[in-house]
């Protein structure tokens, strides 16, 4: 998901609890180690045969634009189901770890039911989005990206002092710790900039980021309320990017 960037981001996540952030993440390589995706799986074969198994079981599960406009059941499911398809190691990597970073606290403060509302349901509505943008497209979207956007919206609310350590590719990678409510947006502006650019495709949804983005963000301060936004002293974190 999150490819663009810098590299590696992180928030504070000693303490608190996540039962669903462990529970979504271990579905998700669950999912990938067992698929064609991974290749790790003999059943499915190598060399061309794992590129045709690897490409049924994306189309499978994946939002596939034109099919899911055209009215098919089972197409309106895609949207959840593809929320747990990975394309590769970098892709399941790269958004488990966004999910590890901001997932917990955000879990923690949101409650466990409201948390899962909001990955599903943000994710599901991104994903819809993206595909509504290229309702023509023949290929397959994938992964927990629009849904991990959603984490950060909501992260943004709940958390904006929060301290991050990013990696800065004009700062020559040194770590630079930042508050939420500055790394955060400028994440999302950069995702703007890339959804703006013309050839991209669906391989890096940016629209998709940027949809569940907002609706995270919305939805915690549906949830929460003003009130309820933290506003103490930032917590520490730990050292901490794809494709959708």
């Amino acid at each position: 998901m999150i490819r663009n960037w810098s590299a590696s981001v992180a928030a504070a996540v000693r303490g608190p609890s996540a039962p669903v952030t462990h529970s979504l993440a271990v579905l998700c390589c669950l999912a990938f180690l067992t698929g064609p995706a991974s290749g790790l799986n003999p059943v499915h074969g190598s060399g061309e045969e794992l590129l045709a198994a690897q490409s049924a079981y994306f189309r499978r599960w994946g939002v596939i634009p034109a099919d899911l406009f055209e009215g098919s059941p089972g197409a309106a499911l895609t949207p959840a189901t593809a929320l747990f398809v990975h394309g590769g190691w970098v892709h399941l990597l790269g958004n488990m770890l966004f999910l590890h970073v901001f997932g917990a606290m955000t879990e923690a403060r949101m409650g466990r039911w409201r948390f899962v509302l909001c990955y599903v349901g943000c994710g599901y509505l991104a994903l819809l989005g993206y595909a509504a943008a290229g309702a023509d497209s023949e290929r397959a979207l994938i992964g927990a990206s629009g849904a991990i956007s959603a984490v950060l919206g909501a992260f943004l609310f709940l958390f904006p002092r929060a301290r991050v350590t990013s990696l800065l590719p004009f700062l020559f990678f040194l770590p630079v710790r930042l508050p939420a409510w500055v790394v955060l947006p400028f994440w999302a502006a950069l995702q703007w900039a890339a959804a703006g650019q013309a050839a991209d495709g669906p391989e890096v949804a940016h629209l998709a980021h940027l949809l569940g983005f907002g609706l995270g963000f919305g939805y915690a301060w549906v949830c929460r309320g003003r009130a309820t936004t933290v506003k103490s002293a930032p917590a520490p974190a730990p050292e901490g990017e794809n494709q959708p």
